[in-house]
């Protein structure tokens, strides 16, 4: 795995560190890479419930694609989209890797998450910002699409709100992200982390066949009518599995459960 991606397990909890803060934490190739490789480990790994991810120093959860890097490429060879929306013949979109990743995925946003950092941020389930966040899309400044954020964004605030981050490329403040329903609670900076590491511990005391379905029928229905929604949903069933029956045994013995994840 890439330097510049680390890679930390705290029991359950998987912690992924974006790490380029003199870069502002930019999705550079090896970056992406990195992503990938990190949430390919968090899927096939059976003791991780629940995963993190942020970026390094405290200015930056990502800044976006490496503009720099972005530039030599292009003298080199014409930028291809591929069909995850990232660059073809290039590592896949990092945000379609996470949506992917049928375990929850908490974001710790420290600081600026723009362009594909805010991408990255949309792609997870639970957004923890701190006080001084920034959330923005500013790729039509740029001449550059935000493919995979104009569909997602949508989802998850009132359309007309996206549509303005979108059309203006303007960020818009910790504050108002918590107020539109983009974020889920903003805490000070020291207590980004610790916030999003409980918060994952808690989530990880419960079933992880529950937790797969839930993430797993969540992304599939994105989008779809309610009624197909619905038919979508009886699916592979966690209540035929052996932690739903350690769920209601230990219920009725008054006592923690000790779920498998079988």
């Amino acid at each position: 795995m890439a330097d510049h991606v680390l890679f930390e397990q705290k029991g359950p909890v998987a912690i992924v560190t974006i790490n380029r803060p003199e870069r502002m934490n930019a999705l550079g190739t090896d970056v992406r890479q990195g992503l990938i490789d990190a949430f390919l480990k968090v899927r096939h790994e059976p003791s991780i419930r629940v995963a993190i991810v942020t970026g390094a120093g405290d200015k930056a959860f990502s800044a976006g694609a490496d503009l720099k890097e972005r530039n030599e490429i292009f003298k080199k060879k014409p930028y291809r989209v591929g069909p995850d929306y990232g660059a073809l013949d290039e590592p896949p979109h990092s945000s379609t890797i996470v949506i992917e990743t049928y375990k929850p995925v908490i974001a710790a946003v420290n600081g600026y998450a723009l362009a594909g950092g805010c991408e990255l941020a949309l792609a997870c389930d639970i957004r923890i910002a701190s006080e001084n966040a920034r959330f923005g899309l500013p790729e039509a400044k740029r001449g550059r699409g935000a493919n995979f954020a104009t569909v997602m964004l949508q989802y998850l605030i009132p359309r007309g709100i996206a549509m303005e981050m979108l059309f203006t490329g303007e960020p818009i403040s910790a504050q108002d992200a918590l107020r539109f329903g983009l974020v889920n609670r903003l805490v000070p900076l020291p207590e980004l982390l610790p916030t999003a590491i409980t918060l994952a511990e808690k989530i990880a005391e419960n079933a992880p066949v529950s937790l797969r379905r839930i993430k797993e029928l969540s992304v599939k229905s994105i989008g779809s009518p309610l009624l197909f929604a619905l038919k979508m949903a009886p699916g592979p069933s966690p209540y035929e599995s052996q932690d739903a029956r350690e769920g209601a045994k230990a219920f009725a013995e008054k006592r923690p459960t000790n779920f498998k994840g079988e």
